[in-house]
C-alpha cells in the first residue's frame, strides 16, 4: 500500500524562494573558488610562489572536486535532494574552515583538496534539483537566476574578501565564507524541500547500473564534453586575469576588486536577459550567438598591455559578460539532456567533467603563463587565448548534437512525488 505521503499533495513551493535559497548556496560555493584567483598576487608575495605554484593551489580544488564527483556519481540519485545537498554543504563549511586557519602552503594546498571534494558535488546537487522541480519551458530563466551568484559573488563577495585580505590577512576572507555558510545553512534546511521526483517505487538502483544506463546514452556523452570543454576554455584564461592585471597591464592590486565589481554588476542583468532570451528564441541559438561574441574580449584581455585603468576595467567588464552568459543556455542544455531519474548521477558526473577540465585549465595555463625575472611581467597568456577560443569553437559543433531529455516522468513515479511549483513572476 502507498504511504499517505503519496496521495497528499503538499502546497505549492514558490518557485522564486526555492530557486533564491539555492542561488545563494551557489554564492557561497563560487565565492570560496574566486576568491583565490584575485590573492593570487598576494599568495605568490606571502609564500613566495612562482605561478607553477600557484596553479596548484587552484587546480588542486578542481581535482579534487572532479574525483568526488565520479565517486558520487555512483548514488547520489539514491538519497532525497534535501538531505544530500545538506550534508554535503556542511563538509564545504568546515573545509572552507580549514582554509582560513592554514598556516602554509602546503596546509592551505591540502584544505583546497578537501573543500573542493565537497563543494564539486554540493554543487551538482544543486543543478539536480532546477532541473526537478523547474519544468523545461523555464529552465533558461531558473537556471539565469541561479547562476546570477556568479555575479553577486563578483559585486558583494570578492570586493569585500579583497578589502578584509588587504586590511587584515589572506585568512580573512575564508572567515567570512565560513560564517556565511552557517547562516546559509539554517536557511536552507527550513526552506528547501524534500525531493524524491526521482526516485523509481523508492526501490534503490543498482550503482552499476545507474551508471550504465547514465554513460551508455551517447546524448550523455556529449552533454559532458559539452560542459567540459566550456569549463576548459574558461579555467585556462580566468585565473591568471588578476596577475595578468597587475604584472602586465600595470594596475595596482587596491584596483583588483574594481574588475570583479564592474563586472559582476553588469552580469547581474546580462545572466538573467540571456536566460529569457533563451527561453523565447531557443537555447542553441543563444549560445552560439554568446559563443561567437565571447572570442573577440578572449583575445584582446589575453593580449591587454599597459592601458587607463577605465580601459582596463571596459575590457574586462565585456569579457566577464560575455563569458558568463555563454553558460546560461548551455546549462539549460545540459540540464535537460537528461531524464529526472537519472539526473542526480547525470549532474555529479557533469560537475566532475566540469571541474577535472578546470583543473586541467589551470594547470595547462600555470605551465604555458610564465614570469622572466628581468621583465616582471606574466609572458605566454596570449598564447592561452589562442586556446581558449579553439576549445570554445569545438563547443559548437558538441552542442549542435546535443538533445533534449523527454520530459515525461519516469514509469511508475507516484504523483505525490513532484513538487508543485508556482512559477517565476
Amino acid at each position: 500500500m502507498s504511504s499517505p505521503r503519496r496521495h497528499v499533495s503538499a502546497p505549492p513551493l514558490n518557485e522564486r524562494r526555492l530557486l533564491l535559497t539555492l542561488a545563494v548556496v551557489q554564492f557561497t560555493h563560487i565565492l570560496d573558488f574566486m576568491i583565490m584567483m584575485p590573492l593570487g598576487p598576494q599568495f605568490m608575495r606571502v609564500f613566495g610562489i612562482n605561478p607553477h605554484q600557484f596553479s596548484l593551489l587552484v587546480s588542486s580544488y578542481a581535482f579534487s572536486a572532479g574525483i568526488s564527483g565520479l565517486a558520487a556519481s555512483f548514488f547520489l540519485d539514491r538519497f532525497d535532494r534535501k538531505h544530500a545537498l545538506l550534508t554535503l554543504y556542511s563538509g564545504f563549511a568546515l573545509g572552507t574552515l580549514a582554509c582560513a586557519v592554514a598556516p602554509s602552503y602546503g596546509a592551505l594546498l591540502a584544505a583546497r583538496i578537501l573543500t573542493g571534494a565537497f563543494s564539486g558535488v554540493g554543487g551538482s546537487v544543486v543543478f539536480a534539483i532546477v532541473g526537478d522541480a523547474v519544468p523545461a519551458a523555464r529552465r533558461g530563466r531558473a537556471m539565469g537566476l541561479v547562476m546570477s551568484a556568479f555575479s553577486a559573488a563578483q559585486v558583494l563577495g570578492l570586493p569585500l574578501g579583497l578589502s578584509a585580505a588587504q586590511h587584515f590577512s589572506w585568512h580573512a576572507p575564508f572567515l567570512i565564507i565560513v560564517v556565511c555558510a552557517l547562516m546559509v545553512l539554517l536557511v536552507a534546511g527550513r526552506i528547501l524541500p524534500s525531493l524524491r521526483l526521482h526516485h523509481h517505487h523508492g526501490v534503490p538502483v543498482s550503482p552499476v547500473r545507474q551508471i550504465r544506463h547514465i554513460l551508455g546514452a551517447r546524448n550523455h556523452l556529449v552533454a559532458f564534453a559539452l560542459s567540459g570543454l566550456l569549463t576548459l576554455a574558461s579555467s585556462l584564461v580566468i585565473p591568471f586575469l588578476s596577475p595578468a592585471m597587475v604584472f602586465n597591464v600595470h594596475m595596482t592590486e587596491d584596483h583588483l576588486d574594481l574588475i570583479y565589481l564592474c563586472g559582476g554588476f553588469a552580469t547581474i542583468f546580462s545572466m538573467n536577459y540571456i536566460g529569457h532570451w533563451a527561453d523565447r528564441h531557443g537555447k542553441f541559438r543563444a549560445f552560439a550567438i554568446m559563443a561567437l561574441v565571447s572570442i573577440l574580449p578572449v583575445l584582446v584581455v589575453t593580449h591587454l598591455g599597459p592601458v587607463p585603468l577605465w580601459e582596463a576595467l571596459a575590457v574586462s567588464t565585456i569579457f566577464i559578460v560575455t563569458m558568463s552568459g555563454r553558460f546560461v543556455p548551455a546549462s539549460a542544455m545540459i540540464t535537460g539532456a537528461v531524464v529526472a531519474r537519472y539526473r542526480g548521477g547525470f549532474s555529479s558526473i557533469s560537475a566532475a567533467s566540469q571541474q577535472i577540465c578546470q583543473g586541467l585549465g589551470t594547470y595547462a595555463a600555470g605551465l604555458l603563463v610564465y614570469q622572466p625575472v628581468e621583465q616582471g611581467r606574466l609572458e605566454g597568456y596570449a598564447n592561452v587565448g589562442y586556446l581558449s577560443v579553439g576549445i570554445v569553437l569545438i563547443s559548437l559543433v558538441l552542442a549542435r548534437r546535443l538533445q533534449p531529455a523527454d520530459e515525461a516522468p519516469a514509469a511508475g513515479t507516484a504523483p505525490g512525488e513532484f513538487v508543485t511549483l508556482e512559477p517565476v513572476g
